[in-house]
């Protein structure tokens, strides 16, 4: 079965009952909606990480995430640069750095 490259956008936002977080997790759907032509929210999953300190932290997360048809090796540069302005963005709406950005590759079957 054939496999169809695409490259993935992932943000993890605390799964917060404030506004600032509600906000960015719409800002973001709406991003992902027009930039990539749709996106997954998963809401209410757990996470775990380690403190600045190094004590473990549960935490409540939401994941949003969209696929786009961009192939990593000509694309790498500006693939890079796109998680850079969401955490920045991110870290903007929240003043802190609680949400974690990746991209990454995943195939498709056609």
């Amino acid at each position: 079965m054939p496999l169809s490259e695409k490259a993935r956008v992932e943000v993890y936002v605390p799964d917060l009952p404030t506004l600032p977080y509600q906000n960015l997790l719409d800002t973001l759907e709406q991003e992902f909606t027009y930039t990539f032509g749709g996106c997954t929210i998963i809401r209410g999953l757990h996470g775990s990480y380690l403190s600045e300190v190094g004590f473990p932290i549960t935490d409540r997360i939401n994941v949003i995430y969209a696929d786009a048809s961009i192939r990593f090796d000509p694309g790498l540069a500006a693939l890079s640069r796109y998680p850079d302005k969401l955490r920045q963005a991110a870290f903007d709406a929240l003043e802190e750095e609680a949400v974690l950005v990746v991209a990454h590759n995943v195939y498709h079957s056609l």
